[in-house]
C-alpha cells in the first residue's frame, strides 16, 4: 500500500517538507504540494513558485497540486512544471473553503458538471505530452447523491489516480467519511483509487483494512477495484512519526519531537527573519501537536495557552521548553479538533 502526505495550505510548504522528510519521511511515496493557482499564461504567485522549484525539493517525491477552473491557465502552469521535471500534476477538486468555492474552484467546481467535463477534456488533451493528471475530489458539493454522476465523468478520462476524500463540501471536515460512497467508487471506478479521510492513528489505518475485508466478503462486489494508496494529512501533523508506526516500526520519542520542533523553529526564523511570522508558523503547528502530548501536572490547554500568548521568540521558547519538560508523548495520539 502506497502512502501519501496530503497538502495543507500554509503548513506543508517546502521548508516543512524537507525537514519532515529528513526526520520521519523514509518510505513516504509522495508529497502533494499546497495548491498553486495559475493565472494568465499559467504563472502563479512568486511565493507559490518558490515552493515547487526543483532546488527546494531535491530527493523528495513531489506532486504539484493545481487549483483552477480555467483550462488554458492549467495547461500553461503544467508546461512550466513539466519543464521543471515534474511528470504528474494533481487537480484540486476538494478544497471546501468559501473563498475558493465562491469562485467555482476546488469543491465548488463539482456543482458545474458540464463545465467540469469540458475542462477535463481540454486539460487532458493539452497536457498529454507534458504530465499525467491525478484528481483529488470530494463526493459532491452538498449531497452524496452527486457522487454517481461525478464518478461517471472521471471514468471518461485516463486519470493517473483518483484520490477520494469521502465527504461532501457541505460536510467540511465534520462527521465521519462516507465509506458507502467510497465503496461505490471501488466497485465502479475505472481509474486507480486512493482513499483520504480521518486516518489519524495506526489503528485507523488498520481499521480501514478491516472495512476493506468486509467489502471483499460482500456478495456482488465482483468488479471491485482495490484501493492502491492512502493519503494522510492531519494525522501526519499530529504525529510526525505515524508513517513509522504504520510500517510497524518504533513510535516517535519525545527527544525526536523536540529535535524536529527545534529545527523547524530555527529554519523558519532564518527564512522569515521575524519573530511574528515565525511564531505564527509554530503556533499553527501546535494546533495539531497539542494532541501528541499529555501531562499529569495540568491540562494541556494551559501549556498551549502560554504558547499562543507568546509575542516574542524568548517567551515562545520558554513556553515550549516548559511543555516539553512536563509532558509526555501520548499513546495513540489522534486529532480531536
Amino acid at each position: 500500500m502506497k502512502i501519501y502526505f496530503a497538502p495543507l495550505e500554509g503548513i506543508t510548504g517546502f521548508l516543512y517538507r524537507n525537514i519532515f522528510h529528513e526526520c520521519f519521511g523514509e518510505g513516504m511515496d509522495k508529497y502533494f504540494t499546497p495548491f498553486l493557482v495559475p493565472t494568465g499564461g499559467g504563472f502563479t504567485k512568486h511565493r507559490s513558485m518558490k515552493d515547487i522549484l526543483p532546488e527546494h525539493n531535491e530527493g523528495i517525491p513531489i506532486v504539484p497540486q493545481l487549483l483552477s477552473n480555467n483550462a488554458e491557465d492549467f495547461i500553461g502552469l503544467t508546461k512550466i512544471l513539466s519543464d521543471f521535471g515534474y511528470r504528474e500534476v494533481n487537480l484540486n477538486l476538494g478544497c471546501p473553503y468559501q473563498t475558493v468555492v465562491s469562485k467555482g474552484r476546488g469543491s465548488g467546481f463539482l456543482a458545474k458538471t458540464e463545465e467540469l467535463e469540458r475542462f477535463l477534456e481540454e486539460i487532458f488533451e493539452g497536457c498529454k505530452d507534458l504530465a499525467e493528471i491525478s484528481v483529488k475530489t470530494r463526493i459532491g458539493l452538498s449531497s452524496e447523491d452527486e457522487w454517481e454522476g461525478l464518478l461517471a465523468i472521471y471514468n471518461k478520462f485516463p486519470l493517473k489516480e483518483l484520490i477520494v476524500h469521502a465527504r461532501t463540501r457541505k460536510d467540511f471536515y465534520g462527521g465521519k467519511p462516507n465509506l458507502k460512497a467510497y465503496e461505490y467508487a471501488e466497485e465502479n471506478s475505472k481509474n486507480p483509487l486512493c482513499y483520504n479521510g480521518d486516518i489519524f492513528t495506526k489503528e485507523d489505518y488498520d481499521g480501514f483494512y478491516v472495512n476493506q475485508k468486509r467489502i471483499n466478503d460482500k456478495a456482488g462486489y465482483v468488479n471491485r477495484k482495490p484501493t492502491e494508496s492512502i493519503m494522510i494529512g492531519r494525522g501526519f501533523l499530529v504525529n510526525p512519526g505515524l508513517l513509522r508506526e504504520i510500517r510497524g516500526e518504533d513510535v516517535i520519542t519525545k527527544k525526536e519531537m523536540i529535535a524536529f520542533h527545534d529545527r523547524l523553529y530555527k529554519e523558519y526564523f532564518e527564512l522569515l527573519q521575524s519573530d511574528t511570522n515565525t511564531l505564527y508558523k509554530m503556533k499553527e503547528l501546535w494546533n495539531y501537536w497539542q494532541y501528541l502530548f499529555e501531562s499529569e501536572e495540568k491540562p494541556m490547554s494551559k501549556y498551549i495557552k502560554q504558547i499562543r500568548k507568546a509575542q516574542k521568540g524568548r517567551d515562545y521558547e520558554a513556553a515550549a521548553r516548559e511543555l516539553f519538560a512536563a509532558c509526555r508523548i501520548k499513546e495513540g495520539a489522534s486529532f480531536e479538533g
